[in-house]
């Protein structure tokens, strides 16, 4: 895949855990981990929304492409 998932790293830098994170998104812990793994096949841009707001980044911030 292409896309690149950086979710750890920003999760690193804020210092959150990924139970905290997945439960001010409002998603579960398991969703939370498919993402961060780059599992997921798509993600709904509400979701994205909450977690750059949780984590005051941007998109680019999480998501990267890389041919």
């Amino acid at each position: 895949m292409a896309i690149i998932v950086n979710l750890d790293v920003m999760m690193a830098k804020r210092k959150i855990s990924s139970n905290e994170l997945a439960e001010k998104v409002g998603i579960t812990a398991a969703n939370l981990s498919i993402l961060k793994t780059g599992k997921a096949k798509a993600v709904r841009f509400s979701t994205l929304d909450k977690i750059c707001e949780v984590l005051e980044c941007q998109p680019g911030d999480i998501l990267e492409f890389r041919k």
